[in-house]
């Protein structure tokens, strides 16, 4: 589910370009769980239309899309590298030029290394050019940050390149997939919560990145593994939701994972999670079948973050402890959460990422 759009700021974006009043934040973490109001519901039983749903969805509040990369130098040098964009609406359908359209746009970068995490973010009004997505040929952009298709791609994400840069780092990447996409959830209906609420939301677990790195000056050649992750919702999160602890796992046999846990109020977490094949058949994972439980906290920025976890699913034989590549991988943004690369010891070898919010 990875980093999700930003109430708290989305509100002080509105307030600049707008000039009006604050209203109180809605309810549940970073606003998630407000209700949806005139906004598009998330229903099962959707169809999903390729290229088109790479685009933006003007009726639905929120959604992202989140690309997340473990890399590698020719020196066994780890790294991680994240690129998010979000688009929240603050009214439904909105698809006006200029400055009547109602949408904001948050980008999001991290590149973490062993010894160092940065991050940064930007900020835009939808409408004016600063921002966007379109789905043929694909590009999503904010600034000159960039998600978006190469050219001559066999499809919209066959061939893809990644950029983003702030203070102090900076990353360049090409990623390339010849398979096929995966409905996360319910065939790409996922719940949330026992209440109901859910989203839509599919990956391309399957990235092969190559290409560079900048941290402080030095440049660094790197290949490795990516995760495309695209969510839409108008109320992804129950009120009483603190926040998320979300894993994408790369396992070394080709098989993929993607499990996340809401915790709830009074102790009650909300587990979900989806086994996926090395052909990419996706299986939803039961909730009682799923145990993800923290083995080890790290002081970072005044808190206590989980950054070791136990993970069981033993209906395939996976019992794994997860290690971060940086405990200090801090996503110092308006609304700030965990988010870095994690290793993988036990049953199973890989990597992965991991995101941490509500903390």
């Amino acid at each position: 589910m990875n980093a999700k759009p930003i109430q708290t700021l989305l509100l002080a974006l509105l307030l600049a370009v707008s000039g009006c009043d604050p209203t109180p934040p809605p309810a549940g973490f970073a606003g998630l769980g407000g209700q949806a109001g005139d906004f598009a519901q998330v229903k099962p039983g959707k169809v999903f239309s390729f290229p088109a749903d790479h685009g933006a969805h003007p009726d639905f509040r929120i959604e992202w899309w989140y690309l997340t990369a473990n890399l590698e130098d020719a020196q066994g040098q780890r790294f991680g590298v994240q690129w998010t964009l979000f688009r929240s609406a603050l009214a439904p359908g909105s698809t006006e030029t200029g400055w009547s359209n109602r949408n904001l746009w948050i980008g999001h970068a991290g590149l973490t290394s062993a010894t160092g995490h940065h991050s940064a973010q930007t900020l835009a009004r939808g409408g004016i050019g600063q921002a966007g997505v379109n789905a043929v040929p694909f590009n999503a952009w904010i600034d000159d940050w960039h998600l978006r298709s190469q050219p001559g791609a066999e499809h919209a994400l066959a061939a893809m390149d990644v950029q983003a840069h702030g203070d102090g780092f900076g990353y360049q990447l090409a990623l390339t997939s010849e398979r096929p996409l995966v409905l996360q959830g319910e065939q790409g209906y996922s719940r949330k919560s026992d209440a109901g609420q859910a989203s839509y939301y599919y990956s391309q677990p399957f990235f092969t990145a190559a290409g560079q790195l900048q941290i402080d000056g030095k440049q660094y050649q790197v290949k490795g593994r990516a995760w495309l992750d695209r969510e839409w919702s108008s109320q992804p999160l129950a009120a009483d939701q603190s926040g998320w602890d979300w894993f994408s796992l790369h396992l070394d046999d080709g098989q993929q994972l993607m499990v996340f846990r809401l915790r709830g109020a009074g102790g009650q977490h909300f587990l979900s999670g989806n086994w996926i094949d090395a052909q990419g058949r996706s299986t939803p994972l039961a909730p009682g079948s799923i145990s993800l439980r923290p083995l080890q906290d790290t002081a970072v920025a005044g808190r206590q973050i989980p950054t070791r976890w136990a993970i069981d699913i033993p209906s395939h034989a996976l019992h794994v402890q997860t290690t971060a590549l940086n405990p200090k991988a801090w996503m110092a943004v308006g609304t700030p959460y965990w988010e870095g690369p994690v290793t993988l010891t036990g049953s199973h070898g890989g990597e992965g990422y991991l995101e941490m919010t509500g903390y």
